[in-house]
């Protein structure tokens, strides 16, 4: 089964390389939103049509050896049985406290109605669990991957 997805994300990418006349060597990472296979349709979807632009990571929960994204990567995104949606690249990363992450910031994000108000709901409920995953305590000045990009496959 493994094997199967694996052969999948390498022949989108295969044709990604082709259509934009990019080296297949160029490296790239194939990852899913959110920690639910329902979360990473939904998020897959909205960058799939254009409408999540950013997104926000638990900067000191990266773990050591894990690649930290640079402006210029790509990513395949995958939905929530790990098919390959779309591919993004990086334009923008920035590390700042959780509690200044701006409203323009979480509109870019393009979930829910895309309020602040709705943004910090779910992405407070998301960090406190995520957090405890690592046997760790969440906190509103936890440093905080902010990163925005553009589909471009």
């Amino acid at each position: 089964m493994k094997h199967m997805m694996e052969e999948k994300i390498k022949e989108f990418w295969r044709k990604f390389c082709e259509e934009k006349n990019i080296s297949i060597d160029t490296s790239f990472d194939a990852w899913s939103f959110g920690n639910s296979k329902d979360i990473a349709d939904e998020l897959s979807d909205l960058v799939n049509r254009g409408i999540k632009t950013a997104t926000t990571s638990a900067y000191e929960l990266y773990e050591e050896g894990e690649a930290i994204p640079k402006v210029g990567d790509y990513s395949i995104i995958l939905n929530g049985s790990s098919d390959p949606v779309c591919i993004i690249q990086t334009k923008v990363i920035y590390v700042i406290p959780y509690y200044l992450i701006t409203p323009e910031h979480a509109y870019h994000e393009g979930e829910g109605d895309r309020s602040y108000k709705y943004w910090r709901k779910a992405h407070d409920d998301f960090f406190i669990e995520e957090y405890k995953n690592y046997g760790k305590v969440f906190y509103e000045q936890a440093p905080m991957l902010c990163e925005v990009f553009e589909k471009v496959y």
